[in-house]
């Protein structure tokens, strides 16, 4: 591993530029962002020894309007771990993605454009839509129909035009992605990976397809998988429904908030060990308004103390319904259609004549109106005891949707991920033990995710932006579709959309034809192409040598930085791709950041409407300022948009460029105190002579101890702490207290330091200060770069440079301790703080003065006496005594005053 440039052990070369008349922040980005882009700064190496490449599976956000701070957050984060390794001398595989097929693009296309997909409908090539850029939201009854391939156009269309501009942000940010290597998911070559992973899924077994009870969004028209639920609180009311005993008319009531499914129930269940209906089960009942005979049995899952511990199943009303169904075997007897609507067919299994009438008037009907007829004619029939009651029940939600999801019976795709098989469950739990989570407290919710799984992925989705499965059928003379042996393509022809394509042996005059084809109509949950984003990025399985070398040179994967609200679905999921297809984990190390909270510590969502627009407060503080707040975070906790933390992020950079400027131009100036010519310096350790400096090489050593290891364990913040700390104490107190002695002019009482110490000074400065732009590099890129760029002419960029290694400014301290620095800044304070209690200037002399310090802290004061009393302008003599520590409150870091005496102040010029 090697970098552009290298501190060497000894000493630092410099090549330092004529400095501007004044240092800002304010168009940095722009100038320094068109180096990075012009001199490919960040462009991977494609260097193939595996160890010394870092690659990172960066999270491709989705592609449906905008980003917000949040992205910002987390993005950053990654940055800063991405900027480290490299100039730790790895080669950083850091690429960008677009997550750009999915459920939120298509609603974001309908809006955007006015248009909704019918499958019926030919492609036009000449159409126009109604709409572009309509700033209200378009009824679906207003939008015009489209063809679906017109309809993926619009799509691509659109995420291309977003895509600019997420590409123009990250830029600003100072991302140091490699922008030549980029990928969107519904481009080719995701598009191959995830139809070549789901291909060999197929032909292993793992993938399979199944008519099924599943959970159903009626907004989207689409199934929905175990990990994209949400359950939320929905306001409801309880009816006390009386069923009738076939064999005496005596009523046994149930408690349900949805009497509107009561012409689907199958079964009255109670718990079998509930003495209060023991006597019931195996016998039946008639369902009220319906007359239909269903059984009275027991299951364990009844729960004795909710409601009137018995409870009707229906087909179906939620997942404990399914569960019965499955474990009882019972009938199926459907009515809720795949548009939320009741089934406009009167069921076979009413024969009652007034229930069939009443299905009637309930056929079409939403869930809401059906519920109101029949709460109405279980009052007229005398079957509701009392009124309905409200409630609050938690309720199944589509994460992206706004309904509650009803059941359905469909024939959709799934692939194995532990939820059947418990051996692969066994095995993805171990896999999540194997992975390096940071923080490790995420690891649980991993392992409480793949324990909980009851049912596998659901991977099929009826959509038509997305990865199409790769898949026809045959279709038999009669008309039918073979569904049991579905017709795959060869891997060298992909990607492939089936809709389009035809099979091999097939003409396409034979599709939807008896004796023909018919094409796969559903796509993949966009989560079955992201959770190949590790194998799309490292060009896994495709041809040709420089892929393989490729793939072999960052696979696995290094890092997985995302979202802690995601671990369930992206990185879940790819460690299930991962393991089933390359028998590994598809990287070493997660990285989970927390939520971005608004004002009033609420999460910030699109949804909730409290985002805030990223390009905001990086045109009013600069990008450096919006990178400080967001890697001041630890990772796996929550952190408040806070303004505050930008200023002072500003604050910092302006204090890292104004800093650099005065120390580089210290024995530069012309008379005009301008610095025009340009320089060489060696900073080397050997001329850090004075016991001062040596303490401030000392310190430093330790801050990058601290900061580096902090960073290899991918704690960001608290390196920045550190590092952030110091730099402070060396601008406030080391260059407070050094300057004269740096400047080479005589101190209050007439005395010249010698040039030894002049030279220790120097150097001291520039190694601190070149230091620094390295070390705060990774968070500030472009405050640094521009002081980079001062010292080191030509010498390319800081981000290139190495990272600093203790070893030099160890050298330079020669074992002193760092704590000199620590009790001059305190005695330069306390001096001060005479003048200041006093209301003086602080140009006016001190004639005399006695503090009062701990005895262990005498010895450290004495070995910077000089630059102290230089910096407090004492012109006579300063006693040190020990102060007495043994009252309750004494203060061991203090220094105090015990008496003084002041000169004149300088008459002002």
């Amino acid at each position: 591993m090697t970098n552009d440039q290298n501190v060497d052990k000894n000493s630092v070369s410099a090549h330092l530029t004529a400095l501007p008349d004044k240092a800002g922040v304010e168009g940095l980005e722009d100038k320094w962002g068109a180096y990075w882009e012009e001199n490919q700064t960040y462009a991977f190496r494609n260097t193939r020894d595996r160890k010394a490449v870092y690659s990172i599976d960066t999270p491709p956000p989705t592609v449906s309007g905008s980003l917000h701070v949040g992205h910002v957050f987390s993005y950053t984060h990654t940055d800063v771990i991405a900027r480290f390794k490299r100039m730790n001398g790895f080669d950083v595989f850091y690429p960008m993605g677009w997550d750009d097929n999915g459920l939120p693009t298509e609603r974001r296309v309908q809006n955007y454009f006015g248009v909704r997909v019918d499958t019926s409908l030919k492609y036009d090539p000449d159409f126009k839509p109604p709409f572009e850029g309509t700033t209200k939201k378009i009824q679906a009854k207003d939008q015009v129909p489209v063809s679906r391939q017109n309809f993926i156009e619009l799509c691509e269309k659109l995420t291309a035009e977003d895509e600019k501009l997420f590409e123009k942000l990250w830029r600003t940010l100072g991302l140091s992605v490699d922008w030549k290597n980029t990928y969107h998911t519904i481009g080719e070559h995701p598009r191959r990976v995830a139809q070549k992973g789901f291909l060999r899924n197929l032909a292993r077994g793992q993938a399979y397809q199944k008519e099924a009870p599943g959970l159903w969004d009626v907004t989207f028209q689409t199934a929905v998988a175990q990990a994209e639920l949400e359950s939320r609180e929905y306001d409801g009311f309880y009816h006390k429904v009386a069923f009738h005993l076939v064999e005496d008319g005596s009523p046994i009531y149930i408690e349900t908030t949805r009497p509107e499914l009561l012409p689907a129930c199958v079964a009255l269940i109670a718990h079998p060990d509930d003495e209060r209906y023991q006597k019931f089960f195996g016998k039946e009942v008639y369902s009220p308004l319906f007359g239909v005979k269903v059984p009275v049995v027991a299951h364990t899952a009844a729960e004795m103390d909710k409601g009137a511990g018995i409870a009707m199943c229906c087909t179906f009303g939620d997942v404990t319904d399914v569960q019965w169904w499955r474990d009882l075997n019972l009938p199926t007897r459907s009515i809720i259609q795949r548009n939320g609507r009741l089934s406009m067919t009167t069921p076979d299994w009413i024969e009652d004549e007034k229930g069939r009438a009443l299905f009637e008037e309930l056929a079409g009907k939403t869930t809401f109106s059906a519920r109101k007829i029949i709460v109405d004619a279980l009052r007229e029939s005398g079957d509701l005891e009392g009124e309905p009651t409200p409630t609050k029940r938690m309720t199944n939600f589509y994460e992206k949707g706004d309904k509650p999801l009803e059941i359905v019976t469909s024939r959709q795709w799934y692939l194995s991920n532990g939820g059947t098989d418990r051996a692969l469950n066994a095995e993805l739990v171990q896999r999540g033990k194997e992975l390096e989570f940071h923080p490790d407290f995420m690891r649980v919710r991993y392992e409480n995710w793949v324990n909980g799984l009851n049912g596998d992925w659901l991977i099929s989705r009826q959509r038509f932006f997305g990865v199409p499965f790769p898949l026809w059928y045959p279709v038999n003379a009669d008309g039918d579709v073979d569904y049991a042996h579905p017709l795959t393509p060869s891997e060298d022809i992909l990607p492939i959309d089936p809709t389009i394509d035809v099979p091999e042996g097939y003409t396409e005059d034979q599709r939807d034809q008896p004796n023909g084809f018919t094409a796969e109509k559903d796509i993949m949950d966009t989560w079955a192409t992201s959770s190949m984003t590790p194998q799309i990025v490292t060009k896994w399985a495709e041809p040709g040598k420089e892929n393989e070398a490729l793939f072999n040179a960052t696979f696995p994967m290094d890092l997985r930085p995302q979202g802690q609200d995601i671990i369930r679905t992206w990185l879940f999921s790819s460690v299930v791709r991962a393991h089933l297809e390359n028998g590994v984990l598809p990287w070493k190390h997660a990285a989970l950041s927390g939520w971005i909270l608004d004002p009033d510590h609420k999460k910030m969502s699109k949804s909730k409407g409290n985002v805030v627009v990223p390009s905001e407060p990086i045109d009013k503080f600069g990008a450096d300022a919006v990178r400080y707040w967001a890697a001041s975070a630890r990772l796996g906790t929550d952190a408040a948009y806070e303004i505050g933390e930008m200023k002072i992020g500003r604050r910092l950079a302006i204090k890292l460029l104004n800093a650099t400027k005065f120390a580089l131009a210290i024995g530069r100036e012309d008379e005009n105190h301008h610095v025009a010519n340009a320089a060489t310096a060696e900073w080397r350790a050997s001329d850090v002579t004075n016991p001062l400096d040596k303490a401030v090489m000392a310190q430093l050593a330790d801050v990058i101890d601290i900061a580096t290891k902090a960073l290899n364990e991918y704690d960001h913040a608290k390196a920045l702490e550190a590092i952030e700390s110091f730099f402070w104490q060396f601008c406030d107190d080391y260059i407070e207290l050094v300057k004269n002695r740096a400047y080479g002019t005589a101190n209050a009482t007439g005395t010249i330091p010698s040039e030894a110490d002049v030279l220790s000074a120097r150097t001291t400065l520039g190694l601190g200060l070149d230091a620094f732009a390295r070390l705060l590099a990774p968070y500030l890129p472009y405050a640094t770069e521009e002081v980079f760029s001062w010292m080191h002419e030509g010498e390319g960029s800081v981000h290139r440079a190495s990272w600093p290694t203790p070893d030099l400014y160890r050298s330079a301290s020669a074992g002193a301790d760092a704590s000199v620095l620590v009790w001059a800044g305190r005695a330069l304070g306390a001096l001060r703080k005479i003048k200041s209690e006093a209301k003086v200037s602080m140009k006016t002399p001190i004639l005399s003065a006695t503090l009062a310090l701990d005895e262990k802290a005498i010895p450290m004061v004495e070995a910077a006496s000089a630059d102290v009393y230089e910096a407090a302008k004492v012109t006579g003599t300063v006693t040190l005594t020990v102060a007495d520590l043994s009252a309750e409150d004494a203060n061991a870091d203090e220094i105090v005053a015990t008496t003084s005496e002041l000169g004149e102040a300088p008459a002002k010029k």
